[in-house]
């Protein structure tokens, strides 16, 4: 990682395109990594979906606000942490030295939200149902909170935490004091899951530029290394899946970790970026990912462990709860946070004295689908 530009987040973006969002983040993570796109950059990765732009091979609007017109494009259907999984892979191939991962969220432009969740779930047994799409997040904070050493506190204690942790982020919209109760008095809409614990939707973009070693120590003094990532599905079947557990994430933290050489990452790890677009979620995926001594995660939060000045504090940026739901710029947006908290660049949210760190993502309702890199200074 040699480069790190973005332009959000804020809950509307009336005056920006999506394309004039990626202009400002690109010129941002171009001028960072010092390198001009028309003659540095050999190729080009975006992370777009074509549902949430609104026309089919969205890819189309890519190349132009990148500086990558007439060069090598590809689009990943899907998060962009599995972006920047594709740009590592490329850059292993010895053809590429310098590769740029780029994923946004227009959200604000969406009309259909719920809709085009529903249109992502099976035809003949789920769609049918008629229900808002979030009803399966519902079941699976019930499933985790029945099979897991976690409650409905523990939840509620995320939502406040990540919310006073975003008040610290430069760019974080949705940023604030909140107490437990408060959010356990919140409306319950899909029970167990409550209205405060569901993150809201936000605009932004955020470009990452890539380099093969060489390039990168040509480039910087301060290069974060990808020392481990992995990726993973679990089934596309909500009957065949676990409800309980993120298997997709422990597979994919599995190949990170194997890739990285690391072992007991609880006691590694400086920091971790997870993804917590409920809020049970963020408990789920840091018990998947082996930070948690197991089942324990809820135990753990209650004993500070997550916090700012904790042993492993855990979405210091204030995660999807306090920054927003970036679609498909979720993972993305992570795994610049943690080159961020490596670099010593976090500002008011910096945890002192991290040199690796854990960045997840989950491609969100209803997909089973997630990735996991290992970084380091």
């Amino acid at each position: 990682m040699v480069g790190i530009g973005y332009e959000g987040f804020p809950r509307e973006t009336p005056h920006y395109s999506f394309k004039e969002l990626t202009f400002e983040a690109a010129l941002k993570a171009y001028e960072d990594a010092g390198v001009d796109p028309r003659k540095d950059v050999d190729s080009f990765v975006v992370c777009e979906e074509d549902y949430w732009a609104g026309w089919s091979i969205s890819d189309e609007g890519a190349p132009d606000q990148l500086g990558g017109v007439l060069r090598p494009l590809h689009t990943v259907s899907g998060d962009g942490l599995n972006g920047v999984a594709n740009a590592f892979m490329q850059i292993k191939t010895g053809y590429f030295d310098v590769v740029v991962v780029e994923a946004h969220s227009k959200a604000s432009d969406i009309l259909t939200y719920e809709g085009i969740l529903t249109f992502a779930f099976d035809p003949l047994f789920y769609r049918l149902l008629n229900a808002h799409p979030h009803f399966l997040a519902g079941l699976e904070m019930d499933a985790f909170l029945e099979d897991h050493e976690n409650t409905e506190e523990d939840c509620a204690e995320v939502v406040r935490k990540n919310r006073e942790n975003a008040r610290h982020h430069e760019a974080a919209s949705f940023g604030g004091q909140t107490s437990v109760q408060e959010v356990m008095d919140s409306e319950v809409l899909f029970r167990p899951l409550k209205a405060a614990e569901i993150s809201p939707l936000a605009d932004g973009s955020i470009v990452l530029v890539l380099a093969s070693a060489e390039k990168a120590r040509e480039l910087t003094d301060q290069p974060i290394w990808i020392r481990g990532i992995g990726w993973s599905s679990d089934s596309p079947w909500l009957e065949t899946r676990s409800l309980a557990e993120a298997r997709y994430a422990r597979w994919a933290a599995d190949q990170a970790y194997r890739m990285a050489g690391l072992e007991r990452p609880r006691r590694r790890v400086h920091v971790a970026e997870v993804d917590d677009r409920f809020a049970y979620k963020e408990l789920q995926h840091l018990e998947a990912l082996g930070l948690a001594g197991g089942n324990r995660a809820g135990a753990l939060l209650r004993e500070g462990f997550y916090e700012m000045k904790g042993d492993l504090p855990a979405n210091p940026s204030g995660g999807s709860l306090g920054v927003g739901n970036l679609l498909e710029a979720s993972g993305l947006f992570r795994v610049m946070e943690i080159v961020r908290q490596l670099r010593g660049q976090a500002g008011e949210h910096q945890v002192e004295g991290a040199t690796l760190g854990v960045a997840q993502s989950w491609r969100g309702i209803p997909t089973a689908t997630g990735g996991v890199a290992v970084l380091e200074a």
